[in-house]
């Protein structure tokens, strides 16, 4: 099938991991460890282990997988905002279904809906914008999230809205930013990276030219990648070949999507709607400087956060969730003490098990092998030490 089937040519990707793993292996024995590189997209992530491609890599390589995905990073408090938003009369809470059951302080949004509250899966915002029209006697509210990638449709809405004169529909609006959270990352004194595999979807919006501080201020090379098996493996040779060469530069890998400066309207559409926030709670990585967007003030009629009452407080995560240690490459998934036993997507404790681009989802769903390996090896080397 064109435009599929060459993606994922086995010779290529036999051909592409062979000199992977011959600069890998270089690198490693200069470095006296892996090297580590992370993809911060969770699409990514999702690809790596639907491909099985972390499982062909060389144990001279590791992949760290960063806080690409916008459901796994939104705090429980700001669930705990929508459930209070979502049950007040008179309202219906419409949102994208990979939201419905992230879990609050007390319940999510899928809870709230089994106990009588109007919420509704959308596949857009304009499906909600539809529901306001049919629907004048309700207030309708659309839980807004994701990065730049989701932003423009938001934002659409929101002047369509405007232009049309619905009054009955507002914006929860937790959309956040990709360019502040990967400061954020390399500013972590726990973390070491060497290289990034920089997010397709949201550069489609955005362009490269976002990440040049990466390379110049921070010395680490980023190659905005596809989300093939073969755009991943390239996307790594990319990297590697950069830090073989003792080089630091933004590449695109993925050209035949991403332009080199980004969607002009989608980014005007952002700009007109959007400000940024002065900062952002997120999931596992605190509060973040301006990575969050907020409607603007010519917009105010249409936030929910001004028409509600919400109890806008900061829950802590339970003690027992690693999520923070994982969005943050500190740990691996099946590290987590819950994983697999108490925290299953059936049973999410934490939001990185209920999205499928979550990387607690990914390994739970497609890394079997792999995590029964190094279990395994764990129990092996215990009983050893006994």
């Amino acid at each position: 099938m064109k435009y599929v089937d060459e993606f994922r040519d086995p010779v290529k990707a036999k051909a592409l991991l062979k000199e992977i793993t011959q600069i890998t292996d270089r690198l490693a024995e200069k470095l006296k460890r892996p090297v580590y590189i992370m993809e911060v997209c969770g699409g990514h992530t999702h690809s790596i282990f639907r491909y099985g491609i972390e499982n062909m890599l060389p144990n001279s390589i590791e992949l760290i997988h960063g806080p690409g995905c916008p459901v796994c990073v939104l705090p429980m408090g700001r669930v705990d905002d929508c459930v209070a938003i979502a049950e007040q009369d008179n309202v219906i809470f419409t949102t994208f279904g990979d939201a419905i059951r992230v879990p609050g302080s007390k319940k999510s949004l899928l809870q709230a809906k089994a106990d009588g509250a109007d919420v509704r899966m959308v596949y857009s915002p304009l499906d909600s914008l539809s529901i306001a029209k049919k629907n004048p006697d309700k207030e309708v509210v659309f839980f807004g999230l994701g990065f730049e990638t989701t932003m423009p449709s938001t934002a659409f809405t929101v002047l369509k809205a405007e232009e049309q004169g619905i009054k009955n529909f507002s914006l929860f609006c937790n959309h956040i930013t990709i360019i502040p959270t990967i400061k954020a990352v390399l500013d972590s004194p726990d973390l070491q990276l060497d290289g990034f595999l920089g997010p397709g979807h949201v550069s489609m919006v955005i362009g490269n030219q976002p990440y040049n501080f990466i390379a110049e201020h921070y010395n680490r090379p980023v190659v905005v990648a596809g989300f093939e098996p073969l755009d991943i493996l390239q996307s790594l040779w990319m990297v590697l070949k950069q830090l073989d060469a003792g080089e630091a530069r933004i590449e695109n890998q993925y050209n035949r999507i991403v332009p080199e400066y980004g969607n002009k309207p989608a980014l005007e559409a952002i700009g007109k709607v959007f400000e940024l926030r002065e900062f952002f709670e997120w999931r596992g990585l605190g509060s973040i400087d301006h990575s969050g967007v907020q409607l603007k003030s010519e917009y105010a009629a249409y936030d929910a956060e001004k028409k509600f009452v919400v109890p806008a407080v900061t829950i802590a995560d339970p003690t027992s969730c690693q999520c923070g240690e994982v969005l943050k490459g500190a740990i691996k998934p099946w590290q987590c003490k819950v994983f697999g036993n108490a925290c299953t997507p059936e049973t999410p404790l934490g939001s990185l098990m209920v999205s499928s681009e979550g990387a607690c989802a990914a390994y739970y769903q497609y890394g079997g092998d792999r995590i029964d390996a190094v279990q395994i090896e764990e129990d092996t080397a215990q009983v050893e030490s006994l």
